[in-house]
Order: structure tokens, then C-alpha cells, then sequence
């Protein structure tokens, strides 16, 4: 397959890359000729997001909703799969009355919430217990592991705490030092660690992206998918796509790229320049389907 040219509305030219594999040259193929029965499905954080140092705040990229709201009216479905609480997502996003969003869904805390536009409906299960008592404990954890300044703790709606340590001195070593001892608290509570960019979340187990993005396209009866991560808890979105595939499924991965997360690049179909980088290539298949 060869690059699709076309073009802008601004007249700045734009061109389809072409993906690095044979299988996500069929899925773009795919994608492009049954648009119809296509789940656009993206990450949030790193992705639609530019990362900031504090997770609140964090805002879609100036021309994510402009460039979704073009193309989901060609598509079967989009899909923001994210860790955060559906309504921050929804909120940080400006996704709420956006016209031409009808069909989006934005699965929050890995797919355990849902909101949707054609409602502005929220459904969500009951906190997990543990997550009180990790909480709980947490201020001793962290000051038996050496209260690095600069780590602070984000609370997710009740159901999740992460631990950022991207604005410690040293963001790596406070990472690192702090895994084992917030893995084991999180597994005294029935809780797991989900790692990230600078990030430890202490979640309950069951969900992850990778089964949200296939429940969901189940739900919508897609026959080709594009899924866009930046993150480590990205790639159990990635090994679903890979199980479609596998099943006749094409699936288009996308990195939004990253040298803090270089399995996921090498696992990609496409690296992306980041959010910019996400919202031109939605702007060039929006283009390119005319």
C-alpha cells in the first residue's frame, strides 16, 4: 500500500503514513475501504493528552474534539479507553455536547465505568473495599519507603490511587523504590499495580484495557479497529488487537510515541509524534475518506 495523499482544509498537505508491518498495512487497507464497520479507539493520557506533571491538569490536544467530531460520523464507533474516572476523561476531554459525538463511549477506570454521548449517561460498580484501605495506608507506605518529595498521590473517583513520582528528583529511582512496597500493599488489599510513565496505580483486578476494547467490539460489531496508546497499560489493549487479528479481525496499533515506553513503539504498526501526532493522523483519515 502505497501513502494516501490528500489534503487539508487549511491547504497544508496531508499524507496517510503507511504502516511499518504487512498486518497494519491490511488493517489501514481495511479501514479505509469498510470505514462503516471501523471502532476508533484511543487512549486518553499521552494520547489525546499531551502528559503534564499534574495529572489535573491535563486537557485534550486543542484539536482532538475537532478532529474526532470530522471523523466519527464515518466510523462505526469511538472509544476513549482510559484509567481515569470516565467523567474526568469526559470533562478534561470536552467531550460532553459535542456535536457529532454522538457515538462516542469513554470507558473509564479500564473499562469498569462507561459514559456515553448519546445520553450523557454514567454507569459504574461499587468501590472496591480495598481501595479505602489502601488509601488509608498509604501515608505510612510511602514514609517507610523514604517520603521522596515531589511524589504525590491522585485520587481516581473512589475506585483507584496512583502514585506519581514524575515530579520527584529523581523520577526513576522514586519509581522504582517505591514498586515493590506499594505492590504489596495493593496485594493485601485484593488490589493490583498497574505501572505507567512515572506512575503506580493501585487498582482492583479484572479489568484492563485490553478486555474493555473487546467487550466493546463485541458490542458494536466491528470488523476493523484502530487502537492508539501511549503507556504501559496500554498493551493488554494491544495484545486484544493482536487476538483479533489472529481471529480475521485487522487491527491498526498505533504508539503515540514515547522513549519512556519503547515496548509498545516496538509492538506499533505507526509511531505518532504524541497527541499532535495522534490528531493529524484522525485529520489525514478523516481526509482521506473524503
Amino acid at each position: 500500500m502505497g501513502t494516501h495523499e490528500t489534503h487539508s482544509t487549511d491547504s497544508e498537505p496531508l499524507s496517510l503514513p503507511v504502516p511499518v508491518t504487512p498486518a497494519g498495512r491490511a488493517a489501514l487497507d481495511a479501514i479505509l475501504d469498510r470505514p462503516s464497520t471501523t471502532l476508533v479507539a484511543l487512549d486518553f493520557d499521552g494520547t489525546l493528552a499531551p502528559i503534564v506533571e499534574n495529572p489535573e491538569d491535563a486537557r485534550a490536544h486543542p484539536d482532538a474534539v475537532p478532529a474526532l467530531t470530522a471523523l466519527a460520523p464515518k466510523v462505526a464507533a469511538v472509544a476513549v479507553i482510559t484509567g481515569r474516572p470516565a467523567e474526568v476523561a469526559v470533562r478534561h476531554g470536552g467531550f460532553a455536547g459535542a456535536e457529532g459525538l454522538e457515538h462516542l463511549s469513554v470507558l473509564g477506570h479500564y473499562g469498569a465505568e462507561r459514559w456515553d454521548a448519546r445520553t450523557g449517561a454514567l454507569s459504574a460498580p461499587a468501590p472496591h473495599p480495598g481501595v479505602a484501605a489502601v488509601r488509608a495506608e498509604l501515608p505510612r507506605v510511602l514514609a517507610a519507603a523514604g517520603d521522596r518529595p515531589g511524589v504525590s498521590v491522585e485520587e481516581k473517583g473512589g475506585r483507584a490511587v496512583a502514585v506519581h513520582t514524575r515530579r520527584a528528583d529523581d523520577p526513576r529511582a522514586a519509581f522504582e523504590a517505591l514498586r515493590a512496597p506499594l505492590t504489596d500493599l495493593a496485594g493485601r488489599h485484593g488490589l493490583i499495580v498497574e505501572p505507567g510513565r512515572m506512575v503506580l496505580e493501585l487498582r482492583p483486578p479484572g479489568m484492563d484495557k485490553g478486555v474493555a476494547l473487546l467487550e466493546h467490539v463485541r458490542e458494536t460489531g466491528a470488523r476493523s479497529v484502530l487502537y492508539a496508546g501511549d503507556d504501559l497499560g496500554d498493551l493488554p489493549a494491544f495484545a486484544a488487537v493482536e487476538k483479533l487479528r489472529a481471529d480475521g479481525v485487522p487491527g491498526l496499533l498505533v504508539c503515540s510515541g514515547s522513549s519512556e515506553v519503547g515496548e509498545l513503539a516496538e509492538r506499533a504498526d505507526l509511531v505518532v509524534d504524541g497527541p499532535a501526532g495522534v490528531v493529524r493522523l484522525l485529520r489525514e483519515l478523516v481526509a482521506q475518506l473524503g
